[in-house]
């Protein structure tokens, strides 16, 4: 028999109003962190288990983004919830105008396997900061991870505000079958299309975190050592399994032979001769993702790596050259420690290149050249741009995360989050003396209509008028020079 839906039961305590005080919500805050805290050596063992993470990188990428994300959060809260007064139009004073931010309700966040800890904590940071209840649905593939955070959150959390729900696909195609008041999903497009499917039988609002294809720009201005080992760390991290990982390098011919050996060096300095014995280098998930991956090394030929120990679930950290961009490998999400590096003839063509496909989460640029960083900048569209590193934004809370197009619908981190996990309401309080609103309602006079039609022509504001006159005047000059 399956177990009761937990919906209800957070809905009923949205709706007596337990979430909404600030102070709960900072309590909830210092609970998850808290939570962190105390349990460190439990979740870095846990994720170890899951994907052989060594602590320092489960401490780096996994709980010191959620407590800096907790931090943040925590200092700004206040100022964030706080209502905000907005202009009012001149023909409608006297008034107030106030946009109040208000909680949701009860939101679902179903977190993917490839950072367990940080992509279920992350969102529930937001959900609660903005006064939500919140189902998390954490991966099945990633059981020690899962099993450890249904066993902490109801220690740390408020147990009427917080539920865990562990399971497989039924547990998820159960959840989605309820009536939620916002579904935060982060993982592949695949699934995300199914999530959205589900959502749009109920209206409710998503958030789709996916994927994609993150391509490099590398040129010969760049400092190559230092590029090559920032790319091999952002691609080779958590070996590859990263929705943001560099999945192709672009570079000129010029440049391929020195972009390749640079790579190989930055491999060899991060993990050492054999990544098989790096305490610091993690396996692949699962024996099907380890046969997805092997399948890729016939699409080029392998400049670094390329070994695999299926027992283990090892795949090296691995170079491909003479990849043709028609193969799978170009085709697909690697998801995985591959890096094909493609050839162009020039920044023109590379910007085409990513034009002429889907729109990707990231674009990294490694370039000593400024035109070239603003080429990217400007005529490309992804998620985020960033210049001279890999990975590090997502440690900027101030810059919000998300994807366009197919890789994501939404954003968050930092205020971005409380934005998407609350509800902007207008409020407008108009004063019944004078009542000065009679005077454009019906029936209509002569007097009615001319005012009618006066309010209806001018300008909002002074400074709307203004800024029309400041617009107005080059338009006049570009005629005259014409002429």
């Amino acid at each position: 028999m399956n177990a009761p839906s937990p919906v209800s039961d957070l809905r009923n305590t949205f709706q007596r109003g337990t979430t909404r005080p600030i102070q709960w919500r900072r309590e909830q805050l210092l609970g998850l962190r808290r939570l962190l805290r105390d349990n460190e050596v439990a979740l870095t063992t846990a994720l170890h288990q899951d994907l052989r993470k060594s602590a320092t990188e489960a401490l780096l990428t996994e709980i010191g983004v959620v407590i800096t994300e907790i931090d943040h959060t925590l200092t700004h809260l206040r100022r964030w919830l706080r209502p905000r007064r907005v202009r009012i139009p001149i023909k409608l004073h006297p008034a107030r105008a106030t946009v109040v931010r208000e909680p949701l309700g009860v939101v679902l966040v179903i977190a993917p396997w490839n950072y367990p800890l940080q992509l279920v904590l992350g969102p529930l940071v937001g959900a609660l900061a903005a006064g939500n209840t919140v189902v998390l649905r954490p991966s099945e593939l990633a059981p020690a991870t899962s099993r450890i955070l249904a066993e902490l959150v109801p220690r740390y959390l408020d147990r009427r505000a917080v539920r865990v729900v562990e399971g497989g696909v039924e547990a998820t195609t159960s959840l989605l079958g309820e009536r939620f008041d916002h579904i935060f999903f982060t993982g592949s497009g695949r699934v995300g299309r199914i999530v959205l499917e589900a959502a749009a039988a109920n209206l409710t609002p998503v958030t789709l975190e996916l994927g994609g294809k993150s391509p490099v720009w590398v040129d010969e201005t760049a400092d190559l050592t230092v590029a090559a080992r920032r790319i091999a760390w952002g691609k080779f991290v958590n070996a590859g399994q990263t929705c943001v990982a560099p999945d192709y390098v672009l570079t000129t011919p010029r440049a391929r032979p020195a972009v390749e050996a640079a790579l190989r060096e930055a491999i060899t300095e991060l993990f050492g001769h054999d990544p098989r014995h790096s305490p610091d280098y993690a396996r692949i998930v699962s024996a099907d993702h380890l046969a997805r991956l092997t399948k890729f090394l016939d699409d080029g030929a392998v400049a670094a790596g390329g070994q695999v120990d299926e027992h283990a679930r090892y795949f090296a950290p691995t170079v491909l050259t003479d990849v043709d961009p028609t193969s799978a490998v170009m085709q697909q999400e690697i998801f995985g420690p591959i890096l094909p590096i493609v050839e162009v003839a020039d920044v023109d063509a590379a910007v085409d290149f990513v034009n002429d496909r889907d729109k990707p989460l990231a674009l990294y640029v490694f370039t000593g050249s400024a035109p070239v960083r603003r080429r990217f900048q400007r005529h490309t569209s992804s998620g985020a741009v960033i210049c001279g590193t890999a990975l590090l934004h997502l440690a900027v809370p101030e810059l919000p995360f998300g994807g366009v197009g197919p890789s994501g619908m939404g954003a968050y981190h930092g205020e971005r989050s409380i934005a998407t996990f609350s509800h902007d309401k207008a409020v407008l309080d108009k004063p019944l003396r004078p009542d000065l609103t009679r005077l454009i309602e019906p029936p209509y006079n002569r007097f009615g209509r001319w005012l009618v039609r006066l309010l209806s022509t001018m300008p909002s504001t002074t400074s709307h008028l203004a800024a029309t006159q400041r617009w107005a005047a080059p338009t006049r000059k570009v005629r005259d020079d014409r002429q």
